[in-house]
């Protein structure tokens, strides 16, 4: 029975009365949410994922292969991880998640990994997935893979105590192991298909088998790829969509077109001209998504060949550097679309990049006059410089439109250059092994680590004539070795970090090379696509969890 207000304390009538009121209060809310639910139910429902349907996505240049056990091709990178997946994933800050391992450690002194792995999980072809193939994956990439040989070299055994355990010794610390484990860096492929022969040719590299979310179907040369839905994937009910189709467009107008019709709707790693950019902005029915590229970081960097007797004299590096203005390279060879790079770390890896490193300003008069002190003055007798200036051939444009900059700005000082134009084979062969340049514009991806993806470019080490993706240069510098191979093995990440960057200090005063850009890399998306870029290695990874929204 409840006593009426008259007869309580006042002190509890008023506590009936605020009740009373909230009461009042909360049952208005509640109409007001039962008035308003059924368009949250709608909106709620648009952003639950949808079953179904058929994703086209772009890709060029067409891959060489489908899968990355032995190959760091850009494109293959782009395409593997759909069918073979990795022990690892990475969120944006490249903090490890799980995908085939679901838990691991590491010991205290960095020289043991534990990985507990995913039960249950079976190759495409119905083959259980153990520890066999873990051990396995993780010899051939130290044996193939053109970074793994260096990322697991330090690995001494590896021991599986079960069928879903893994246990790697390594002789030294590698702190960036952890890191390096992803499906488009270091694929688990099946060893009963590895088992014989090298993992370079294995025709299991063209039609991959894998525990991912999508089993390969066909590749059509100069076409297309098809997946299909993995209905047995570990993944709850992913993936979501039945089918992806993966094309290859040569030319840069006819991908353009493709995005603007709708013909594929997803369109990864800045593939249209920089002309195009703005334009393809302005549509309603089109996303640029800049995420999913923290595992890259690719930059731009003019490479010196210090062989060469004009350019081991400091002072003409430093006339070169002098003669560019980074602005105006930016603004006319990039449209803008990028950011200004003083040094070797993109500045995405914001843990070791320097921002304030020294940067020798545009100054065509300073240029000059270091050429004179060196032996090379202006418009007096003798041959003066010419250099021949070799470029990547990639598909973005910005390098070429760069090395047309350099040309016309060396001019400005009396610097005659020749630009070399060659197919992907013939860059290679040129600047590696024939060494037959003189400055090379190179796009260098920094990877997810200084030691994996930029140590490479500096050790003096890893100068060697057939080496592709290495020290171009020729550089060498006790010192800089010194601070690389430290930091190589540190494992208190503040030392780390301060060696990564005295090394880069020393690198802005050698100029053994001129980082310049970190040009903006984007995925192009029709609205339509969710869950595409979900963590640093964006549409490198597996697609599980993309979707189509409806119209």
């Amino acid at each position: 029975m409840t006593t009426p207000s008259h007869l309580l304390h006042p002190v509890a009538r008023a506590a009936r009365q605020a009740l009373s009121r909230r009461a009042l209060v909360q049952g208005a809310a509640a109409l007001g949410w039962a008035a308003l639910w059924p368009q949250q139910a709608r909106a709620q429902a648009a952003d639950r994922p949808q079953r179904g349907g058929t994703l086209t996505m772009l890709l060029f240049p067409e891959p060489p292969t489908l899968t990355t056990i032995a190959h760091t091709a850009g494109a293959s990178v782009l395409i593997s991880g759909k069918v073979t997946e990795g022990l690892l994933t990475y969120d944006f800050q490249l903090n490890p998640q799980p995908q085939l391992a679901t838990a691991w450690s590491v010991s205290a002194d960095g020289l043991q990994y534990s990985f507990q792995l995913r039960k249950g999980v079976k190759w495409h072809d119905g083959k259980p997935f153990t520890s066999a193939d873990v051990a396995h994956s993780i010899a051939l990439l130290k044996e193939y893979h053109p970074r793994g040989r260096a990322t697991f070299a330090a690995v001494s055994e590896v021991f599986t105590p079960d069928a879903h355990t893994v246990v790697l010794r390594l002789a030294k610390p590698v702190p960036y192991l952890i890191t390096a484990l992803a499906a488009s860096e270091s694929p688990i492929v099946p060893r009963h298909l590895y088992a014989g022969g090298k993992a370079d040719a294995n025709p299991a590299n063209n039609a991959p088998v894998g525990t991912g979310p999508f089993v390969f179907k066909e590749w059509v040369r100069g076409s297309h790829v098809i997946y299909e839905r993995n209905p047995h994937y570990w993944d709850g009910d992913k993936p979501y969509i039945d089918r992806l189709v993966v094309r290859f467009i040569p030319d840069a107008a006819a991908r353009t077109a493709a995005i603007e019709s709708g013909e594929v709707q997803l369109a990864p790693s800045s593939p249209v001209p920089l002309a195009d950019v703005e334009r393809l902005r302005a549509r309603p029915n089109l996303v640029f998504d800049t995420t999913g590229y923290e595992y890259i970081n690719t930059v731009y960097r003019v490479e010196l060949n210090l062989e060469n007797p004009a350019l081991k004299d400091l002072r003409v590096r430093q006339a070169i550097a002098h003669a560019i203005h980074r602005e105006n390279l930016l603004r006319v060879a990039w449209y803008g679309q990028g950011v200004l790079t003083p040094g070797p770390v993109h500045p995405a890896l914001k843990k070791f990049a320097v921002p304030d490193l020294p940067v020798l300003p545009y100054d065509p008069r300073a240029a000059e006059r270091l050429l004179d002190e060196a032996g090379l003055p202006r418009g007096k007798a003798g041959p003066g410089l010419r250099l021949k200036l070799a470029v990547t051939p990639i598909p973005n444009e910005g390098g070429q439109r760069m090395a047309d900059f350099l040309k016309q700005a060396l001019a400005r000082i009396g610097i005659d250059v020749h630009i070399s134009a060659q197919d992907f084979a013939t860059y290679i062969k040129r600047i590696y092994t024939d060494r037959d340049f003189d400055l090379h514009v190179s796009a260098m991806s920094n990877t997810f680590d200084p030691t994996v993806g930029i140590q490479r470019l500096y050790w003096s080490k890893n100068f060697k004539r057939g080496l592709p993706f290495s020290n171009g240069s020729a550089y060498s510098n006790p010192e800089v070795d010194r601070l690389l191979e430290a930091a190589a093995v540190e494992q208190n990440e503040a030392r780390r970090v301060q060696a990564l960057a005295e090394f880069q200090r020393i690198i802005a005063r050698d100029l053994p090379d001129i980082t310049l850009v970190a040009p903006h890399t984007y995925t192009i998306a029709d609205r339509r696509v969710r869950g595409h870029t979900v963590g640093a290695d964006g549409t490198a990874g597996n697609l599980a969890g993309v979707w189509l929204a409806s119209k």
